[in-house]
């Protein structure tokens, strides 16, 4: 079903594009989605055994581990290069990824071709990628995105170039267009706050820890200016803010539109996590204080990707984080359902059996999940229920289920 950021009709970028934000992603969420992101995860490692480093970059660009895509100034300060530097890396490793697929003749090209076939109508194409943008907060690294998928299905280079600019200046648009749209967010404050009254139930609530006060600015400074960013000025804190995507900027509207909300404070902290043994770090997307002095501290994360290891593993963290600040913590999905509601999904009982099977037998690759979901119906919400519910590990770039952390 494709919904999401919708153009108007006609050809491409020659038209005024029209956008809107989906109340609701859950329907934009599916194996059909995930498959593509696991297929490029899967030709990204096939890469790293020959160039480990323009593999992590490439894969840290697009996001396909689950996380989100990163700023070209946040992967060179991880190296030590200037941005341009690993613009230029990331072309390269791009290119060989192509090379690469096309000469092994790797399944990519059937299963990307059929998502994205070759003489689709520009526009088409656009709304599709456009959807997939929004419902993965993939909005950075759109562009190389877009691209890269339009490639390994088989167009030509300088339609992918198009094409994938064309995405751009649709999200660039739709940034430019909220802008202007703030100066009527007051006609949105009783919708704004029955949404913001929907999340307070899923709410982590701490202990009886007096709340800290809310940072007075942004622990994000590396790439807190990137020309990449979205920016627009909210009247509640008075400024302009910074934000990645179009999930973010639709949570960043809500709360400066609901009288639920006194104040916030986008990416406020820095905290550290752990995955197999290695230190990372991450900035939780924005904290908020209630009318009532509570505060909350929140983390956009799609809802199709809330099940992976490396997200669950930031959640425990940010969780520690905001209970030991006497904030509550929040993972926000861009949809009602959220993880208490996730957990508590109901499942048919045969895709359930089957699933808990294959897990107790080893460990579950992409194949199994396809060959299950043609037998039984399953679903990508089933599977991520699943793994909440059971505490399964799931890895992404290559796909992996195991019973266990």
């Amino acid at each position: 079903m494709d919904r999401g950021l919708a153009p108007s009709a006609g050809d491409g970028g020659h038209d005024d594009a029209e956008f809107e934000l989906v109340d609701d992603i859950e329907g934009d969420v599916s194996l059909g989605l995930e498959e593509i992101n696991e297929l490029l995860g899967e030709l990204v490692e096939m890469h790293g055994d020959r160039r480990r480093r323009d593999a992590e970059i490439v894969g840290f660009r697009l996001g396909v581990s689950g996380e989100a895509p990163e700023t070209l100034a946040r992967i060179g300060a991880r190296y030590d290069l200037s941005r341009d530097r690993i613009r230029q890396l990331h072309t390269r490793a791009v290119g060989q990824i192509i090379r690469e697929a096309q000469l092994s003749g790797h399944r990519a090209a059937g299963v990307f071709g059929a998502r994205y076939p070759v003489g689709t109508r520009d526009s088409q194409l656009v709304r599709a990628l456009l959807v997939e943008t929004y419902a993965t907060d993939s909005d950075i690294a759109a562009n190389e995105l877009s691209y890269l998928k339009l490639r390994l299905a088989g167009h030509a280079g300088e339609d992918a170039r198009r094409i994938a600019g064309f995405v751009m200046q649709r999200i660039m648009a739709w940034q430019k267009k909220t802008n202007r749209r703030l100066a009527k967010l007051h006609h949105a404050e009783p919708s704004a706050s029955d949404e913001v009254n929907s999340w307070l139930g899923q709410v982590d609530r701490p202990g009886s820890v007096v709340a800290a006060a809310l940072p007075r600015g942004s622990a994000r400074v590396v790439d807190g200016d990137d020309d990449g960013r979205g920016r627009f000025y909210l009247g509640k804190v008075g400024r302009d803010v910074p934000f990645d995507s179009g999930l973010e900027a639709r949570l960043l509207r809500i709360l400066n539109a609901s009288d639920l909300i006194a104040t916030f404070q986008e990416q406020p902290s820095a905290v550290e996590y752990q995955v197999d043994g290695t230190d990372r770090v991450f900035y939780p997307s924005i904290v908020a204080e209630l009318a009532d002095k509570r505060a909350v501290l929140i983390d956009v994360q799609p809802l199709g990707h809330v099940g992976f290891h490396i997200n669950r593993a930031k959640s425990a963290a940010g969780r520690a984080y905001a209970h030991a600040n006497g904030w509550g913590w929040l993972v926000w999905t861009g949809s009602r359902l959220g993880v208490p509601e996730l957990r508590g999904r109901q499942v048919d009982s045969q895709s359930e059996s089957r699933l808990r099977e294959l897990v107790d037998s080893g460990p579950v690759h992409w194949p199994a999940i396809q060959r299950l979901r043609t037998e039984t119906g399953l679903e990508l919400l089933d599977l991520t229920t699943l793994v909440l519910r059971n505490e399964w590990r799931w890895d992404r770039a290559p796909f992996r289920l195991t019973a266990g952390r």
